[in-house]
């Protein structure tokens, strides 16, 4: 029989109104709850940060910066500064486990200048670079992950799409996530859905699909 995991993913105050001045998701300090009921459902728990440094290359020093192409093979798009490691916005919310001991793995990612991915598995945009996730998962003979964090649209579907394209079983648990814009939360959901990934309401339909 194939273990559970529970994956927290960028579940940091940087995303929530708590740090209204990096990038807030709306509600994105609500999920504590949801993400700890899924948590019980596993035999793992693992999570991820951003761990941005302060002279990345893709933050955006103006507002009308925010969104405009950066050259380099692993940056994309300029954003506001967030995650920085040591700031508030660097934090797990209030509520989780500590983020070194109280998890089984938990990986950072975006460290350098010059990189800033989006799924958690890989340190590249290219997914060539393993964060150690995968790897994990599969010394543990993990079958079933169960997903959770900030935000939705970007970094966690990322996160399901890359650990779909591994040959892991995906649960989204919409309770125990947000996302940044009703437009871009439906495209990620429909590629989610293309990709095989299973959605479920709250950790108690979760329950019931692992049954």
């Amino acid at each position: 029989m194939t273990a559970i995991a529970s994956f927290d993913v960028d579940a940091q105050k940087g995303f929530t109104p708590v740090c209204p001045d990096e990038l807030p998701v709306p509600e994105g300090d609500q999920i504590v709850d949801e993400l700890n009921a899924q948590a019980a459902l596993a035999d793992f728990r693992i999570g991820s940060r951003d761990a941005h440094p302060a002279n990345a290359h893709w933050i955006a020093n103006h507002p009308d910066e925010v969104f405009s192409e950066v050259e380099g093979d692993n940056v994309d798009i300029k954003w506001p500064p967030h995650a920085l490691v040591g700031t508030t916005g660097f934090e797990l919310l209030d509520g989780l486990p500590h983020p070194v001991t109280g998890y089984h793995l938990m990986v950072s990612k975006g460290l350098d200048p010059d990189c800033h991915p989006y799924g958690a598995c890989y340190h590249d945009l290219g997914d060539r670079v393993s964060t150690g996730v995968i790897e994990f998962l599969n010394h543990h003979q993990v079958g079933t992950v169960i997903l959770g964090g900030l935000a939705m649209d970007y970094c966690v579907a990322k996160t399901a799409l890359q650990l779909r394209a591994a040959g892991f079983r995906v649960i989204l648990n919409r309770a125990a996530t947000r996302g940044i814009a009703p437009d871009s939360m439906a495209a990620a959901e429909h590629q989610m859905k293309q990709s095989g990934v299973e959605l479920a309401a709250s950790a108690e339909e979760v329950r019931q699909l692992i049954a």
